[in-house]
C-alpha cells in the first residue's frame, strides 16, 4: 500500500491524539473511492498500532447523511475505533449512532480532503477543548438563544431540553464521536423563528463570493423561504421522500478551533472556525433532536453575535 508521505503525520494526529488507538483494540476505516488515499494513511497508522485494522471502501453516498451500505455499517458497529473519511458525511446516520451505542468511539471526516486533512488537524486540541468548555458554560443552561449579524440575520432559538454537545476532537470515552477536524459547541433547537443569512460557507457553492448571501426565513422550527434556488432544490427533493422533515432546523452551532483562520469553502473545516457560527437544515437524529432526514446542510456565518438569555457570549477569536 503506497501512502503519500504528506498525510502520515495528520493521520497519526486522528488515530494517536484523537483517538487514542490501543493495541488491544480493532479499528474500522471506513472510505469511499474519492477519499482512498486519506483512508489508506490512517489504516497504515491504526495497523501499526494494532492487528486488528481494517479499511472498507464503498461507492460515494447520494447525499451527507445518506446511509452506507449494510455490510459498511456492521464493520462500523462492531469495532472499537471508527475513522470515516468520506466524501458524504456520516455523521447524521443510524449506522454512525449504532457504532456509538454499541460502544465504538467514532470519528467522521465529511468531505475531506488531502489539503483540510493536513492543515486540519494540525492544531491543539487540548486547547481547542478548552475553547468548548468555555463556550459552553455560557450557552448550557439558557432557555433562549439569540444570533445576529451584520448581513441581516435575526434569529430566536428555544433549546428546550435539549443538551448541548462539545466537538472537542479528543474521543477517548466509549460510544464518544466527534468531526475531524474538531471544533464546536452545537445544540439541536427545540423550535427557532427569525432570519439568517449566510455569508460564510454553505454547499453546494462552497465557500461563497464576496457580496453574496444566502438567506432563510424559520418559522416554528421549519424554513419557511429559502432565497438560493440550488439550496431550495435541495432540500425539495429531500422533502419528496421525507416531507417537512427536510425543512427541518437542525442545528446551533458555535466555531471553537483557532487554529482556523480564514474559511476556505469545506463546511467540515470552516463550521469549526473560531467566532463564527453555523446553522444547518434537515436531519437532526444524530445530535440530540428527532427528526430523520437525508439531508444535512450547515450554513456559516461570519461576525455574528450570540445571546444566551439577553447575555452576550464571549466568542474565541481566531490564532493571528
Amino acid at each position: 500500500m503506497n501512502v503519500d508521505p504528506s498525510l502520515g503525520a495528520p493521520a497519526r494526529t486522528a488515530v494517536e491524539q484523537c483517538l487514542a488507538l490501543e493495541a488491544t483494540e480493532s479499528c474500522a476505516i471506513v472510505t469511499d473511492d474519492n477519499r482512498q488515499a486519506i483512508g489508506e494513511a490512517l489504516y497504515r497508522v491504526a495497523s501499526e498500532i494494532t492487528d486488528d485494522a481494517v479499511i472498507v471502501r464503498y461507492p460515494p453516498g447520494e447525499t451527507h447523511g445518506s446511509e452506507p451500505p449494510e455490510p459498511v455499517a456492521a464493520a462500523m458497529a462492531a469495532a472499537d475505533v471508527v475513522l470515516a473519511p468520506t466524501s458524504k458525511s456520516l455523521s447524521h446516520t443510524r449506522a454512525r449512532g449504532e457504532a456509538n451505542e454499541a460502544g465504538a468511539r467514532v470519528a467522521t471526516l465529511p468531505g475531506i480532503t488531502e489539503a483540510v486533512f493536513t492543515t486540519g488537524l494540525d492544531a491543539d486540541y487540548e486547547a481547542i477543548a478548552g475553547h468548548c468548555e468555555d463556550v459552553l458554560e455560557q450557552v448550557d443552561g439558557a432557555d433562549e438563544i439569540r444570533v445576529t449579524g451584520p448581513g441581516g440575520t435575526d434569529i430566536t432559538f428555544e433549546v428546550g431540553s435539549r443538551a448541548w454537545n462539545a466537538d472537542t476532537g479528543i474521543v477517548h470515552e466509549p460510544g464518544a464521536m466527534s468531526n475531524l477536524p474538531a471544533g464546536e459547541v452545537f445544540v439541536s433547537p427545540e423550535s427557532a423563528d427569525g432570519t439568517y443569512v449566510v455569508d460564510g460557507t454553505m454547499m453546494p457553492h462552497g465557500r461563497l463570493e464576496a457580496g453574496q448571501t444566502l438567506s432563510f426565513t424559520v418559522e416554528d422550527g421549519l424554513v419557511t423561504e429559502i432565497s438560493d434556488e440550488d439550496v431550495r432544490e435541495t432540500v425539495a427533493e429531500a422533502a419528496e421522500a421525507v416531507g417537512d422533515a427536510a425543512y427541518n432546523l437542525a442545528e446551533l452551532g458555535i466555531g471553537t478551533n483557532v487554529a482556523v483562520t480564514d474559511l476556505v469553502g469545506s463546511v467540515l473545516l470552516d463550521e469549526k472556525a473560531g467566532g463564527t457560527v453555523h446553522i444547518a437544515i434537515g436531519d437532526d437524529m444524530g445530535i440530540g433532536g428527532d427528526v430523520e432526514a437525508p439531508i444535512h446542510l450547515d450554513g456559516i456565518i461570519e461576525d455574528a453575535t450570540v445571546y444566551a438569555d439577553g447575555t452576550e457570549v464571549t466568542l474565541p477569536e481566531p490564532d493571528a
